[in-house]
């Protein structure tokens, strides 16, 4: 398994608004065209309304990178920089879980 966190600050409500299409955009092409992608969860955080959570779980390594490999997520990446001003992603190793194979 591989999979990561990526915490999202927006630039304003306006932006998050357009951010959201964008993701669940995205969401859709994951889900029907990613079956490597195991979990693919978007959040908004509580009291911190720009903020948005990803967590993504691949099958391995090589299904992220199919992941971006896509032309739905190079749009993602592509268009991006228009709504965030600032991200971090850590990548993480699920240890004991509820939900995924292991």
């Amino acid at each position: 398994m591989f999979a990561l966190v990526v915490k999202f600050n927006l630039y304003s409500d306006e932006k998050a608004t357009a951010f959201d299409q964008l993701v669940a955009e995205t969401v859709e092409q994951i889900t029907v065209h990613e079956p490597g992608t195991l979990v693919y969860a978007t959040h908004t955080v509580a009291d911190e309304p720009l903020s948005r959570v990803f967590y993504e779980v691949y099958r391995d390594r090589e299904a992220f990178d199919e992941h971006e490999r896509q032309p739905h997520t190079k749009r993602f990446l592509d268009a991006r920089g228009e709504y965030v001003k600032s991200f971090r992603v850590e990548f993480v190793t699920p240890t004991v879980v509820k939900g995924l194979p292991t």
